[in-house]
């Protein structure tokens, strides 16, 4: 029976963290500290229930340091948001030092990518889209930034079944 509890928990957790995210990045343009700190917090306690050997979630740690380090520097240099980056690093944590964790972020940004395309597109049509009663969030109409959240929700929701985590909970379902 726990086993089953550990494996929703996996299954349920981090998709909830990323819908959240992507929602209030739409919306608001920010991603709150909460939700990449549920993220990183049920990894941490999930994990070992999981049946995940401590060297895979050590070289897990390792792997989101490494995706934080690079993230902090786009964040310096105004290329990422600090939310953007620590949803990116939470994420990655669940990913760990696995081939997935590739996927993972080649998804992210092929999705940001055509995410950026699609939120130009709708820029220049905001105007219209207003004149005939659409009400558009800012983050459609008039802000310069991406909301990249929605790209990194839209990536982890695509490969998570590749996580090493998610694997071990499904072995546990067997």
């Amino acid at each position: 029976m726990a086993d089953v509890v550990v494996a929703v928990l996996i299954f349920s957790v981090l998709p909830l963290a990323l819908a959240f995210a992507a929602l209030s990045d739409l919306w608001t343009m920010t991603i709150p500290n909460f939700i990449s700190a549920v993220a990183i917090v049920a990894f941490l306690l999930l994990a070992p229930l999981s049946g995940l050997a401590w060297p895979v979630i050590g070289m897990s740690l390792a792997a989101a340091l490494l995706v934080f380090i690079v993230c902090f520097g786009l964040f310096a240099f105004r290329i990422m948001g600090g939310g953007d980056a620590k949803l990116l690093t939470a994420t990655a944590l669940w990913f760990g030092y696995d081939p997935s964790l590739l996927v993972f972020l080649v998804t992210v940004a092929y999705v940001g990518g055509a995410l950026t395309l699609i939120m130009l597109l709708l820029r220049t049509q905001a105007n219209s889209a207003m004149a005939i009663g659409i009400r558009l969030p800012a983050s459609l109409s008039t802000e310069k930034k991406i909301p990249y959240g929605i790209a990194i929700a839209i990536g982890g929701f695509m490969t998570l079944q590749q996580a090493p985590i998610f694997l071990a909970a499904m072995q546990t379902l067997r």
